[in-house]
């Protein structure tokens, strides 16, 4: 018989750590806090493999279910001595999800269910509390309501606002019990009123409600947003966790908590987190009470931190965070909670942070001895490397403070004010930079967060869903910034006198928390210290190289920079359209004849000559590929009918003419038109200028430094063997000219991109003409699918949502398709020529997985955007320790 159910605590633990992916990780890391004796309420996990029969079977359970949940309820019983439903001393529990990998805020909780209208009164009783009683109740049916039922949470906190209006309280803590009876009347109506039934009152029923909501729950739309974002399979599932209650909010010697460790914003080793006394674990990330401080360190002068008000407590767990950190080898999130005085663990999982703690928690803990520098390289996820490489604030300059909040995640952000998730991705996917505005936020609003550049509450403290959610997207983000006032209708928010309205601009620091009017000069990031050990690190392990893809001296610098090894692609294209030359582009292009194209080209040739220069001289020592044109020639000319007069005009050609010539150039499928190799065929004297260009560039180099460049010229859209010699050739001709001019000979390769079906299934014939092949994989991509890359925006997304593919395949390379061709290419051209040197150029070259699959193909070298050079380098580390990194930072 499966066994579907798993006890944990009470000295019976039937799981383990390393059964996360069947007992979820909230399962696996109770039972095994409870069996290294920490103190843990006992309960149950209920496996992820009841989920997915859940929803395999027509959302039915498996029969053996039910009577295993009863026991393992029965044995709770028998550990605490109470009983579920006993409406003298009533076993109450919380009902809680946990996937195999953390999905913070994703799903939903349902605590102190068991209550109704006979064991409130037992547990008023028991505890001899009758306003605990009455709050446990009322906090239970505004969760089950909500997470069960439907109910919309508004109609709950309407009712409690109410009726702390007519008391003339402002803080819940300051209603009585009879108040709560008040409350209460109000929410079953509520839920009457909304339902059509009564608020269901058997506990058993309650638990198998709870129990499907969860499990429903794993299908809703937050998460599966927060699926899709992560790349987190929805077939994996989620496990239901069933635990015995234990009680924050019995009165002053009771609190609850969330904490870190180490500073999940920083990484320092310091205890980081917020309790509330006489609370419920909602409470601290709700922000509907201020959370204080753990430690006194990190106390507020009028602050009450843990360390002073309950320093028994406090002092057991600091011993449990050191026994925590020993035994996972990792920074812990930890959630507990105090009843009268007395500790008990909760959760523990290895806690979400910023990249760079990430980063500094990895290196720290590496010289601690507690992890070694392979296991450091896999701790950071070479994506949230993205978040250390974006501007900050510029110290020097000019600010208008509008107010300031809790910095709960770093970096700074400046963009147009919205109030809503869906305003904040519509304006986004227009190109504009937007700062999303919420009193708080919850996971409903998880894709404007996405979209946006920062994050504004006026509510909430740094665990707040809000702070949780942007430190694991990298988004800077203020919380609780109390001294705004935002109003939805009025679309405007205010402080100390200003008014902001939708619209316009503000400027966030999440490094300290301020709000600044308007927009604010940010300054490139400095990376050393922890980023440099790291990088030295991988850099030890890795086998592959990384370039980047650049043509221009700034992009060029800032590869080299981040450690890049070369250019792996310069697309000289993007240099022609300088205002400096495109005049003499299109002169070129209007040119009947090849005389006055090679008068144009001539014009040209200066220009090109000083472009390889540059990137030569900054690349001193290093390989540079350079891809002759590629584009179809009717791009570099204007489209409207004005422009065309404009261009005509300053040419000195007929307007007529040049319509005429515009017309013969366009073609209904440019990306498969007369382009790449096939222009070099028809104008040989373009790639004839290029190659020129770029040989006088590197012996006049060679000639400065003494050191010669390598210069990598790529022949691109190549499709046979003949098309490679004939543009070779002339390569090879442009070579021996400047080498027989200049009195100097330099080393040089010529290569192809290998981006059509056909070119790699013939990579034997093509790698006999070839010194290397450079993966175009943005092209091949598009040839293999048949898509266009700039017309499948519209419908990828769908495909992903619906799981015709696993991912977007412009954003991480098709292994099973265009890998497959990838493969085949690199077996038959080094068949053929066993050094053949092999490299990727498509935005492929900066994704972690699809360096995954260069290294086990044995690709040379990897080639991406600067920015991503650091994201590559550590990417390609974790390929060759055969370990893809745990994002601990999503």
């Amino acid at each position: 018989m499966t066994q579907w159910v798993y006890s944990f605590g009470a000295g019976r633990n039937e799981g383990r750590a390393d059964m996360r992916n069947l007992l979820g990780g909230k399962g696996a890391n109770l039972a095994e806090m409870a069996s290294i004796g920490l103190p843990v309420p006992p309960g149950f996990t209920i496996t992820t493999e009841v989920c997915t029969h859940y929803y395999a079977n027509g959302e039915q359970y498996p029969g053996e279910l039910q009577a295993q949940v009863r026991a393992a309820l029965a044995r709770v019983e028998d550990a605490v001595g109470l009983k579920f439903g006993d409406t003298d001393k009533p076993l109450l529990v919380s009902v809680r999800s946990g996937a195999r990998v953390s999905m913070p805020g994703m799903m939903d909780t349902v605590l102190n269910l068991g209550l109704n209208d006979a064991t409130v009164e037992g547990l008023a009783r028991a505890s001899g509390d009758e306003r605990f009683a009455w709050d446990s109740y009322r906090r239970f049916i505004q969760m089950f309501g909500g997470v069960v039922l439907g109910v919309d949470h508004h109609r709950f906190e309407e009712i409690i606002e109410g009726v702390k209006l007519d008391r003339g309280v402002i803080e819940d803590t300051a209603l009585t019990a009879d108040d709560w009876k008040t409350v209460i009347t109000g929410y079953k109506e509520a839920v009457q009123e909304a339902t059509g039934n009564p608020f269901p009152q058997e506990p058993e029923a309650q638990l198998w409600a709870a129990i499907g909501a969860v499990f429903g729950s794993w299908m809703n739309q937050r998460a599966i947003t927060y699926r899709r974002l992560h790349d987190i399979p929805a077939e994996w599932g989620t496990a239901v966790n069933v635990q015995a209650m234990v009680f924050g909010n019995m009165g002053e010697d009771c609190a609850t908590g969330v904490c870190f460790t180490r500073d999940p914003s920083t990484g320092e080793d310091i205890f980081y987190g917020e309790y509330l006394v006489n609370a419920q674990g909602e409470d601290v990330v709700a922000g509907i009470r201020t959370p204080q401080p753990m430690s006194k360190l990190r106390a507020k002068p009028g602050e009450k931190p843990m360390e002073e008000v309950m320093p028994a407590a406090y002092a057991e767990l600091v011993r449990v965070r050191e026994t925590l950190e020993k035994h996972y080898k990792d920074m812990q999130d930890i959630e507990f909670t105090v009843q009268q005085n007395k500790l008990y663990m909760l959760q523990t999982r290895n806690g979400k942070r910023t990249a760079a703690a990430s980063l500094k928690i990895a290196v720290d803990m590496c010289r601690e001895g507690l992890i070694d520098q392979s296991e450091a390289i896999k701790r950071v996820a070479p994506g949230s490397l993205d978040q250390l490489l974006h501007p900050t604030l510029d110290p020097k300059a000019p600010r208008k403070v509008l107010s300031k909040g809790l910095p709960a995640s770093p970096g700074a952000a400046c963009g147009v004010v919205v109030f809503s998730a869906d305003e904040a991705e519509m304006r986004a996917r227009e190109g504009e930079s937007v700062i999303l505005v919420r009193v708080e936020t919850s996971p409903e609003d998880i894709h404007g967060m996405h979209a946006a550049r920062g994050i504004l509450t006026t509510r909430g403290g740094m665990t707040s869903h809000a702070a949780v959610v942007a430190r694991g997207m990298g988004r800077p983000c203020v919380a609780g910034a109390g001294g705004i006032t935002v109003d939805y209708t009025a679309q405007a928010l205010s402080a100390g006198g200003h008014i902001i309205r939708a619209g316009e601009t503000i400027t966030l620091d999440g490094a300290t928390g301020e709000i600044f009017i308007g927009s604010v000069a940010m300054i490139e990031p400095q990376l050393s210290g922890d980023f440099a050990a790291l990088m030295e690190w991988a850099d030890q392990v890795r086998r592959m190289k990384v370039r980047a893809n650049a043509e221009t001296p700034l992009d060029a610098e800032t590869a080299r920079k981040f450690g890049a090894e070369g250019i792996g692609l310069c697309r000289t294209e993007h240099m022609f359209f300088d205002p400096e030359r495109i005049g003499a582009v299109r002169q070129m292009i209007m040119a009947e004849h090849e005389t006055g194209r090679r008068a144009a080209l001539a014009k040209l040739l200066p220009f090109q000559r000083k472009d390889f220069h540059d990137l030569f001289r900054i690349m001193a020592g290093l390989p540079v590929t350079i891809r002759l044109l590629d584009p179809p020639l009717h791009e570099f000319l204007p489209h409207s009918d004005a422009e065309i007069a404009e261009v005509a005009n300053s040419l000195g050609v007929d307007v007529a003419l040049m319509q005429r010539r515009a017309a013969d150039l366009s073609e209904a499928n440019p990306m498969l038109g007369h382009r790449g190799c096939r222009l070099g065929i028809s104008y040989p004297e373009i790639y004839e200028m290029q190659a020129r260009a770029i040989f006088e560039a590197a012996v006049q180099v060679a000639k400065e430094t003494g050191a010669a460049p390598v210069p990598e010229i790529m022949i691109p859209l190549v499709m046979t063997k003949r098309e490679l010699d004939i543009t070779r050739a002339q390569v090879d001709r442009m070579a021996a000219e400047v080498f027989a001019e200049s009195g100097t000979t330099i080393e040089y390769l010529v290569g192809t991109m290998i981006e059509l079906p056909r070119a790699a299934l013939t990579a034997n014939q093509i790698a006999e003409s070839a010194d290397f092949f450079s993966f175009g994989t943005n092209d091949l991509t598009q040839t293999v699918f048949g898509l266009s890359r700039d017309d499948a925006g519209k419908f990828l997304p769908s495909y992903v949502e619906k799981n015709i593919l696993p991912k977007d395949p412009f954003v991480s390379l098709d292994v099973e398709g265009v890998g497959a061709l990838v493969e085949i290419a690199a077996q038959r051209g080094r068949s053929v020529k066993n050094g053949l040197k092999l490299g990727i150029c498509g935005e492929h070259g900066g994704d972690p997985a699809s360096i995954q699959f260069c290294e086990t193909v044995g690709l040379e070298y990897v080639s991406c955007s600067p920015y991503r050079v650091p994201v590559a380098r550590l990417a390609a580390a974790q390929a060759a320790l055969h370990a893809g990194g745990v994002d601990r930072t999503a």
